[in-house]
């Protein structure tokens, strides 16, 4: 009686069972959470009572139970009366006898579903569309893409291959009036003139041999909706020339036809290279870039907005949770911080990457460090260029440190065993020939910085 007195006086879920898993007792909190009652819980299988996520294939109070070690504060799912998915943080122990014989188990479980709440609520309110940062310079754009999607301007948006360019170009489509046309994008970069014009113009029968009927060019089937032109530097001179007249005419000619075609598209454009200098330099036509660039955006690396990073992780862990049909709940302190210090040279499409990388090995619900790729933990050393002259055998020497500190991820110690010098003889030589380990921007003020181990 006391014992029931007690357990109902906490606030936390508490259940017990005995070894053939028979739900012995069950608290009132139990109750309210699990939405049953004690007296329809108790003699039932306790998988039966809580549905888990877990129950069948890796139950926490059996691997308690064999172990002889208490599981705490493990999160999992659990489905109510209601068949409604419920996040609970679980901690398992074994129940013994006076005799110190094994009589069953016990858990205590809370309800997250306000803190899930709260979590979600600033997940969202770091997310746009399918933009998700807390960036400062990303929620700036992000406050006035409204007002830019609701006029009809040519957009122009830079940034580093992998930064999220097309996700802009289509946030931008899907809160305009042409949210319900088609939203048709072309790589400037990837075709050859002669490809890139067919694919944009179209073409008609007997334009070319092999043309055996007419084909729509992407500005038609983007009729009345959005074309996004990504990569627009990479494309030639001649190119820019038929782009230009379409932009100022609204109007084109699929290939092998005397008839104008008008088009009512909205352009958004999208480059990784800065087209001011390439206008500088005569690469790319100012009056193309004028055209083109009536609102410009520009993105930021991955390593310029490491504050995104672990907005980013559970992104991709939802999504790849679905994609694989795994419950991977998190990554590991050790592996965030891991992420957080690697500088993505690829930027968010690499982070995605690494991330699903991860979900390929992992044989757990967390990613640790040794589900991540070997690149994430690689130094990045280099020479810095400076004045100096080094002879033939100095360049040797300098390459060969490099490469070997490289190899041993920087570990001193090693690095001066294969050269078979003294560890301060090694250090010595890393000052004269400059080798620097070039850390993430989110650690250091200035470009480079002597390398420490």
């Amino acid at each position: 009686m006391y014992n029931n007195i007690i357990l109902d006086s906490i606030a936390d879920g508490v259940f017990t069972v005995d070894n053939d898993w028979n739900i012995t007792s069950f608290n009132k909190a139990a109750e309210k959470i699990i939405g049953i009652s004690k007296e329809q819980a108790i003699g039932q299988k306790c998988f039966e009572v809580f549905r888990a996520d877990i129950c069948q294939r890796a139950c926490l109070l059996k691997q308690t139970m064999d172990s002889n070690k208490a599981i705490v504060n493990k999160q999992i799912n659990v489905l109510n009366t209601d068949g409604k998915k419920l996040p609970i943080s679980i901690t398992a122990g074994i129940l013994k006898n006076a005799e110190g014989k094994v009589v069953g188990g016990v858990e205590t479980f809370r309800d997250l579903s306000s803190i899930e709440i709260l979590r979600k609520e600033i997940y969202e309110k770091y997310t746009f569309e399918d933009i998700i940062s807390k960036n400062h310079q990303i929620l700036k754009m992000i406050d006035i893409l409204p007002d830019v999607a609701s006029s009809d301007c040519s957009v122009l948006i830079e940034g580093p291959t992998g930064s999220g360019k097309e996700l802009v170009a289509r946030a931008i489509h899907n809160i305009s009036s042409r949210k319900n046309k088609e939203f048709v994008a072309v790589n400037g970069g990837a075709l050859p003139d002669n490809l890139l014009e067919s694919e944009l113009f179209g073409y008609v029968e007997g334009a070319f041999t092999g043309a055996n009927k007419d084909k729509p060019g992407r500005i038609a089937i983007a009729e009345g909706g959005t074309l996004f032109l990504d990569e627009i530097g990479d494309i030639s001179e001649a190119m820019q020339v038929k782009l230009l007249r379409f932009l100022q005419e609204k109007e084109y000619h699929p290939l092998g036809s005397n008839v104008p075609k008008k088009a009512d598209v909205r352009i958004v454009s999208a480059t990784n290279k800065p087209l001011e200098e390439l206008v500088k330099k005569g690469a790319f036509r100012q009056d193309l870039f004028y055209r083109i660039n009536v609102v410009a955006f520009t993105l930021p690396s991955l390593s310029e907005r490491k504050e995104d990073i672990p907005l980013l992780i559970k992104h991709f862990l939802n999504r790849f949770n679905v994609k694989y049909s795994k419950q991977i709940e998190k990554i590991s302190n050790n592996a965030e911080a891991a992420l957080l210090n690697y500088n993505y040279p690829g930027n968010i499409r690499e982070l995605e990457n690494i991330i699903e990388h991860a979900f390929v090995l992992c044989r757990t619900n967390i990613i640790n460090k040794k589900c991540l790729p070997e690149k994430v933990f690689s130094r990045n050393f280099k020479r810095i260029k400076t004045e100096q002259n080094l002879s033939p055998t100095a360049q040797i020497e300098a390459d060969l440190i490099t490469e070997i500190l490289k190899k041993y991820k920087g570990n001193r110690k090693q690095t001066s065993q294969e050269l078979q010098i003294d560890p301060s003889t090694l250090w010595r030589k890393m000052k004269k020939y400059n080798i620097v380990y070039e850390k993430p921007s989110n650690e250091m003020k200035k470009p480079f910085r002597t390398m420490s181990i």
